[in-house]
């Protein structure tokens, strides 16, 4: 099959080295002309240290070029910026594939509630699951979830990618995959918070199970299936950026928790973590939507108030008693 990627940063490049290895026709598309040089070469130390990359895929700086006559675009586009390439789609008869874990600020919407604007639902679908991109790049076992309204076009894209290596399961439940895929982002923040004061096991263990019952009540008022969030988009993912050590979301909670500010920590990396922009747009829509998000809500306030770690973790500790839910 023809295949783009747009976007192509550390996943974008690993999912089209998986497609590469499948023998699809594979273009990369981005805007940054000095990365995809750099992609050509069969490498890219600063993105996949130590992957041998493809020799054999194209690259494409020209929109309409890298579009045209493609049967399946590959999003792997910032969420910040989905909406501005995903518009110029419109009327593209292809499969559109969003690998992107965010939600919109503006509209609450998912990435593929973006998409459904410019196509019909039986041709857009989610990817997520608990991936680091580096490792899929190197072949190391992982197993991702596929959704999509259209069960017939979930198994076109299940086959797509599936290999040996990289399993791949399908669901029709596209806003469970997506809202699972987005939100753990916000929890790992918090789970590096955790990490940074020094707290241990006991207390990650206790945050990432409350926080997925936490993911799957704002996911179901949007619209979700509960029983998604048990699944490789919603629990799989969370313990993977909570616990692993290679999370961008998780060390940023980590700083945080070390006591350096968010302006200390943008100076020294301006491109943050999807978890940062995450946590504002999920503060907003669980306030529109009336679900209480207690942790979502501590990890919005240190993140865009300065609140100061010490006090959110007492806050959400010092709460009114409930039953477990």
């Amino acid at each position: 099959m023809k295949i783009t990627i747009l976007g192509a940063g550390a996943w974008g490049a690993a999912l089209g080295k998986v497609l590469c290895q499948n023998r699809h026709d594979v273009t990369l598309w981005d805007i940054n002309a000095a990365l995809l040089t750099e992609l050509k070469q069969g490498h890219s130390e600063r993105l996949l240290p130590g992957v041998e990359l493809p020799a054999d895929w194209q690259t494409e700086t020209d929109f309409a070029q890298a579009v045209a006559g493609r049967e399946c675009l590959v999003l792997a586009i910032p969420s910040q910026f989905f909406r501005d390439v995903a518009v110029k789609l419109k009327g593209h008869p292809g499969i559109f594939v969003s690998v992107t874990k965010g939600i919109e600020f503006e509209t609450g919407e998912t990435m593929s509630r973006i998409l459904l604007e410019q196509t019909a639902p039986d041709r857009v679908v989610a990817l997520s699951g608990p991936s680091f991109a580096r490792e899929v790049a190197l072949g190391i076992p992982t197993m991702v979830a596929c959704a999509c309204e259209n069960e017939a076009t979930a198994r076109t894209v299940q086959g797509l990618f599936h290999r040996p290596e990289f399993r791949i399961y399908r669901s029709t439940d596209i806003l469970g995959v997506e809202y699972g895929g987005a939100l753990k982002n916000v929890i790992a923040v918090g789970a590096g918070v955790g990490d940074g004061l020094g707290f241990g096991d006991n207390t990650k263990a206790g945050l990432v199970s409350r926080a997925l019952s936490e993911m799957r009540r704002l996911g179901v008022a949007c619209g979700a299936q509960a029983e998604t969030f048990n699944g490789l988009s919603g629990l799989g993912d969370l313990m993977l950026t909570c616990f692993s050590k290679q999370s961008r979301n998780r060390s940023l909670g980590e700083r945080l928790g070390r006591g350096e500010s968010m302006d200390q920590i943008q100076a020294s990396h301006p491109k943050l973590a999807e978890g940062y922009p995450t946590a504002r747009s999920a503060h907003r829509l669980a306030k529109a939507r009336n679900v209480p998000t207690p942790i979502i809500d501590e990890v919005y306030a240190m993140l865009y108030e300065g609140k100061e770690p010490k006090q959110a973790v007492r806050d959400l500790i010092s709460r009114a008693f409930k039953a477990e839910d």
